[in-house]
């Protein structure tokens, strides 16, 4: 009886469209949408040369709050995000492991003020090995400290 269950749970999990049944695939809304993100060499280093820097334990936030005239911006207006994890963090897989949780924080903590700028997250190694709920609070915690900054001036 039970090796028949076994046997029926691996013929399943072997059919493709049985091995999706009940797994949520991504949403648009889910997604990190492209003009959300950062993407151009010349916009990474305009916010490295212009911007401000907030220093936190696991990453270093720089950001750049855009004129609401600024043409750059694909989708008009909003928060822009990029990321940069240079090679001295690891291999390819560590750094893209590391590039993934980083997106995945900021889409769960992407702040709901409209904020006009573009930032750039350099994290550090610490973020492989951290809590992602530690990593979560972190950027949680960056874009108040960033929405604060950015409504100051």
């Amino acid at each position: 009886m039970i090796q028949e269950q076994i046997l029926e749970a691996l013929v399943t999990a072997s059919v493709p469209e049985e091995a999706k049944h009940g797994v949520g695939g991504r949403t648009s809304k889910a997604a990190f949408p492209r003009s959300g993100r950062l993407l151009r060499h010349a916009d990474f280093e305009r916010v490295y040369k212009l911007g401000r820097r907030h220093f936190s334990p696991s990453m270093t936030l720089f950001y750049l709050a855009r004129p609401s005239g600024d043409a750059a911006p694909p989708a008009g207006s909003g928060l822009r995000v990029g990321f940069t994890v240079g090679r001295a963090l690891g291999g390819a897989v560590e750094r893209n492991r590391i590039k993934r949780r980083m997106r995945e924080a900021v889409r769960l903590s992407r702040p709901s003020v409209r904020l006009n700028a573009d930032v750039v997250i350099n994290p550090k190694k610490v973020v492989l090995r951290a809590e992602f709920e530690t990593i979560l609070n972190e950027v949680r915690q960056a874009f108040v400290v960033l929405e604060r900054k950015l409504s100051a001036h």
